[in-house]
Order: C-alpha cells, then structure tokens, then sequence
C-alpha cells in the first residue's frame, strides 16, 4: 500500500513516501519558515523527486498529536485537505509512538518518549521495543518530569530517552542510568510516521478525514488563559 506521511508536530516538518514497509522518499525541512509555507512545498518536491502522482497514494498517515498545536493543525488540515479532494482514508499516528519508532535498534529496551510540554512538563509515553517493533506500555500523557522520574528510577539503563524532551529529562534520568538516544534519532519524522502506519491494522484504524482529529492532551494556552480569566470573573 503506496503510504503518504506527514509529520510537523515540533519545530522540522518531514513527509515520506513508503510501500510495504519500505522507505521510498523522505523531505525533512527545519528553517525559519513556518509550517505553513514548508509543508506543501516538501510534499510536492519529495513526489516529483520519486516520479509519484498524488492518485496513485492508497494511505495518508499524519500525526495528531501530543505536540505544537499549530503545527499538529496544519499537518491535519494538509493531510485532510488531500484526502477529502482523493477520497482516500487516513491514519492518524501519536507522536510519541512516531518517536518510539526511530528506537527500534533497542531491541528488549524500553522507550521512554518525551516531549517539552514547558512549565516543567513533557508529554510522555512508554514502548517496549519487541521484534522491532514498539509495544506500548501505557497511554499517552502529561506529566511533570519529577513524577515521571519517580515512575522510572528504577529502570536504569532498560531506560532510553527520547524526544526532544529527552535531554532535559537526562539532567536527571541519566544518574539512574538511562540512555539518551543519539540526535540522529531521537526525533520524529515522517518516515516513523509511515512505518507505524505500515503496522497499523489497517481494516480496524482507518477512517474518513473528517475523523481526523487532534489529540492534544492538554488544552491550548489560549484556552487556559480564558478559563483563568473567566475564572476570574466569576
């Protein structure tokens, strides 16, 4: 199945082009430029660059979420702007598990995917890595790094960090032992996206884009602040 995946959950926006599990094109891009003016020109690039037609894609994949609220909203809006005008279903992937994804060389290890959710927070998920493949341990969640840390002190070097929460984590992770995974992989990317898409049961996790949605895990900052100042009112 010819799979399309994007992903512009933090700062780099990245689209891969896969077919059964193989990696057949790949765009990261991490400048200035906001998501909105890289997105759509790296997808149109990494398909001329691989001879591909936007007909011919069978799967769109994207991630919805934890990560920038903008930039999860434009990798949705691109992905279901395609797929309504296509007809063609989607796949939406957690960020977290996109980065468990690029660990898969832990074989027997445990991930610990992390994300800077700022105020001493991360966005947190859990994967064994198993046949290489990640196996998830527990949902998706936000949790302050000191609680995070309590759940997982004893995990020593079983424990291998990544995100780009993850050096931020290591402060005081890494005195229990736990790895930090290398910069060449620590991060998602589209390819992780297609891949997890690739194992997905298909017939059970597809769906329509207007089911497409982001996962955020928290509210936005916006609708924090009015809650706080309604809060206020009251």
């Amino acid at each position: 199945m010819l799979t399309l995946a994007v992903d512009s959950s933090a700062g780099p926006v990245s689209v891969a082009l896969a077919e059964g599990g193989k990696i057949l094109g790949e765009t990261l891009l991490n400048t200035r430029q906001t998501h909105s003016e890289t997105l759509m020109p790296a997808l149109q690039n990494m398909l001329r660059m691989t001879g591909t037609g936007i007909d011919e894609i069978e799967l769109l994949a994207v991630t919805n979420g934890p990560g920038s609220f903008t930039g999860v909203r434009i990798g949705i809006s691109c992905v279901k702007g395609i797929a309504f005008t296509k007809n063609i279903p989607c796949i939406a992937i957690s960020t977290l598990e996109a980065i468990a994804f690029g660990g898969i060389c832990y074989e027997g290890k445990e991930i610990c995917a992390v994300m800077d959710a700022r105020r001493s927070q991360v966005y947190h998920g859990s994967f064994l890595i198993k046949n290489s493949r990640p196996q998830r341990l527990c949902a998706d969640e936000a949790v302050s790094i000191e609680a995070l840390h309590e759940q997982k002190k004893n995990h020593g070097d079983r424990l291998v960090l990544m995100g780009d929460g993850a050096a931020l984590c290591y402060e005081t992770f890494g005195k229990c032992g736990a790895i930090l995974a290398p910069e060449d992989i620590r991060y998602q990317r589209a390819s992780s996206v297609a891949l997890a898409a690739h194992i997905k049961d298909f017939q059970k996790e597809a769906m329509d884009p207007g089911e497409l949605i982001p996962f955020y895990l928290r509210p936005p900052q916006a609708e924090r602040e009015l809650k706080k100042r309604s809060g206020r009112t009251a």
